[in-house]
């Protein structure tokens, strides 16, 4: 049973085409992975099949009485609501239900007894259509989901705006499971999340009995929850059955025979041009050159995949530094209340030092002490000498009214434009990402952006907070070589041990100073 049919989808922004009368079709039960390289119109895809945006041509069409739900790597939480108020949200047509029972009910104080008889059979079918959702057991509902995902532990009271970034897409996630929908669509959901929840997530997904799409570039997690994938490129989707792993294969091999082809028919077609050439002037040969110059023109030319700029990490390198790069005694971080317990700790030149540890416990407010961003609330923090500090930070809207052009050249004034294109080309970029507005680029395309004003700077220490968020698995490989091949000092917050242990020196558990555990 199809409960998803996207038929002749075509869609784009200004010139640029993002789908070419693509085909899409969500079966009962099937867990399928939408994926692709960053830029390539997942999140679009996402946006168009849940309403949010509007295709130039096709048609989207849900099966009756289809719930979709749907978490957005881009909701925004409206700053004064509590974490219990967006949980109680996933409700909110119930509470509707129970809001319009109490008119029926005050109506029924001045109701002659015909009315009042409606008014009962009114009340009756809203009783009954509470009690079937399980209306009456909405708080315990909402404290179970909030202590498996440890929201309990922030405190059901605290305001969403004080959340952090991974403690925001746990609480969307958990209202979202809460409202259970026919599907779920899950864009990135294990960004900023901690591995505990990570591994939470899969189990549920795992055993999840309905459909779900999931876009996501963490290829474990795919691995493990999906059954079927959607492959985006070059403005086409194509299915292959199985597991991330079993796409790749499929796909490498696909692509071998497409190439395969491909250097047949051009060989071919070289040959009947050259046959051309040489004989449609000569009277005995000029009929074997016209059937031949025929057979050209009806040929269906094979297309290769275009080739998209493959990124190439360097980071550049300042002087050495003093050796010891980073010294703590007795560290307090917080805002206006205390987040951990006194921290003392030395990074010394070289070292490639990991923060582990679940979300909201203070790992990004520890960088950001560190660095001077945020007053200490006691203790010291030294820095060593002849630093320079290259800082990756999760998320930023700065440069959003910006073309990627100006943010970088705001960055490098003194660069030309050939070499502001180049470094940004270098970063993975195509031409259109490059002029288009960071507003308008995915979240990994923004990422590459900020990863490029990194690279661009020497350094020799790197500050790094969640820098694989968002990055497509090229990217995170790249990434990975780079910070391999480092000779600097590296402090990393990340929850990906795949993507770090082959290369860090030391992983630092936050839970063993951390209040908020």
């Amino acid at each position: 049973m199809s409960i998803l049919s996207v038929d002749n989808l075509s869609h784009g922004f200004g010139d640029r085409a993002i789908f070419r009368n693509v085909t899409f079709r969500l079966l009962a039960g099937e867990h399928v992975g939408l994926v692709g390289a960053n830029g390539e119109g997942k999140s679009t895809f996402m946006s168009i099949i849940t309403g949010h945006l509007m295709p130039d041509e096709g048609t989207i069409t849900w099966a009756k009485h289809t719930h979709a739900g749907y978490l957005d790597q881009h909701t925004e939480l409206k700053p004064g609501m509590t974490i219990r108020d967006v949980l109680a949200s996933a409700f909110a047509g119930l509470y509707e239900k129970e809001r319009e029972m109490n008119e029926i009910c005050e109506r029924m104080a001045d109701a002659d007894d015909a009315t009042m008889e409606s008014l009962l059979e009114e009340m009756g079918v809203l009783q009954e259509m509470l009690e079937q959702h399980d209306f009456y057991n909405i708080d315990p509902k909402i404290d179970e989901i909030a202590h498996a995902f440890e929201l309990d532990q922030l405190g059901l009271d605290k305001d969403v705006s004080a959340l952090s970034g991974g403690q925001r897409t746990k609480v969307l996630l958990a209202k979202l499971l809460l409202e259970r929908p026919d599907v779920l669509l899950l864009d990135e959901p294990t960004n900023y999340l901690d591995k505990q929840h990570i591994d939470w997530l899969t189990g549920y997904l795992q055993n999840y009995d309905n459909a779900f799409i999931l876009v996501s570039h963490d290829v474990a997690f795919m691995n493990s929850v999906v059954n079927v994938i959607y492959h985006v490129q070059d403005t086409q989707l194509t299915r292959y059955a199985g597991n991330y792993e079993k796409f790749t294969e499929v796909y490498e091999m696909r692509r071998g025979q497409i190439e395969a082809a491909y250097n047949r028919q051009q060989q071919e077609i070289k040959e009947l041009k050259d046959f051309v050439a040489r004989n449609k002037s000569r009277v005995a040969t000029r009929n074997m050159a016209m059937s031949r110059q025929k057979k050209l023109e009806k040929m269906d030319v094979i297309e290769l995949a275009k080739e998209k700029p493959k990124p190439e990490f360097r980071f550049k390198e300042a002087r050495v530094p003093s050796r010891v790069v980073i010294e703590t005694k007795d560290l307090v971080i917080g805002y206006k209340t205390p987040l951990s317990r006194p921290v003392t700790m030395k990074v010394e030149r070289g070292e490639k030092l990991v923060l582990r540890g679940a979300n909201g416990i203070g790992k990004t407010t520890l960088l950001k002490s560190i660095l001077g961003m945020i007053p200490t609330l006691g203790g010291t923090v030294t820095l060593g000498d002849y630093l320079a500090i290259g800082y990756f930070e999760q998320e930023t809207d700065k440069d959003f009214g910006k073309t990627c052009m100006e943010a970088l050249w705001d960055e490098y004034p003194g660069y030309t434009n050939y070499e502001v294109r180049s470094a940004l080309a270098k970063c993975g970029l195509t031409t259109e990402q490059i002029e288009s507005r960071v507003q308008v680029l995915s979240g990994g395309e923004q990422s590459k952006l900020r990863l490029c004003k990194l690279l661009n700077r020497a350094s020799n220490l790197l500050i790094l907070d969640e820098p694989t968020n968002h990055l497509d698995v090229e990217a995170k490989e790249e990434l990975k070589r780079a910070l391999s091949e480092y000779n600097g000092t590296i402090l990393m917050v990340c929850h990906e041990p795949e993507f770090y242990e082959s290369f860090v020196t030391q992983v630092m558990d936050c839970s063993t100073w951390s209040l908020l555990v």
